[in-house]
């Protein structure tokens, strides 16, 4: 059984890191990047550690076993990562509903990814549910980048609701920066 909560120990926090590893996109072949989706930065335990000390990210386990996370990234720890760093700066920059987005108190997802044996049972819908029901007292918006090559990301993220609201050049790469207002309904 599949059960969706938060980072409570450290052996949650190296399931999330070998997940990872499993699905970065130097890691697996370009089919399966283009047809399953890729993640593209590496964490380290320690970075992992300190965004799960700030606020503990989401994940979704079996048994012992991290099969899915929604990694949640809060502006205390965005200068530990280059592409955290960027993303932050990108999003600070833009806006929603008439706002720069740095003048509004938001959350990023930080990185999301499903185990492969278990993509297309709505899971990342889950790991969003339970991520709203947990931070959408503290935070206005929902925010984070998809390459814009990863389209199987971008159609999951807007099947939840996220709209597209700027665009970012970082590494050579497209990306589409995707905010979710918790306020607009599903």
């Amino acid at each position: 059984m599949i059960e969706v909560t938060r980072v409570s120990r450290p052996s949650d926090i190296i399931g999330i890191r070998d997940l990872q590893a499993l699905n970065l996109k130097q890691n697996i072949s370009a089919e399966e990047a283009r047809d399953q989706g890729f993640l593209t930065a590496a964490f380290t335990i320690e970075y992992l550690q300190e965004m799960n000390a700030n606020s503990p990210s989401i994940i979704a386990k079996v048994g012992d076993k991290v099969i899915g996370y929604a990694l949640v990234a809060t502006k205390e720890i965005r200068n530990g990562h280059d592409l955290v760093e960027g993303l932050f700066e990108a999003i600070d920059q833009s806006e929603y509903n008439g706002k720069l987005l740095r003048d509004v108190n938001y959350v990023v997802v930080g990185q999301l990814c499903v185990a492969k044996e278990y993509r297309g049972q709505d899971l990342v819908q889950k790991l969003y549910g339970h991520f709203r029901d947990c931070l959408s007292k503290e935070y206005t918006y929902l925010v984070t980048d998809i390459a814009q090559a990863n389209t199987r990301s971008l159609k999951a993220h807007k099947k939840r609701g996220f709209q597209v609201i700027n665009e970012l050049m970082y590494g050579g790469v497209k990306w589409d920066i995707v905010l979710w207002d918790w306020n607009a309904g599903d």
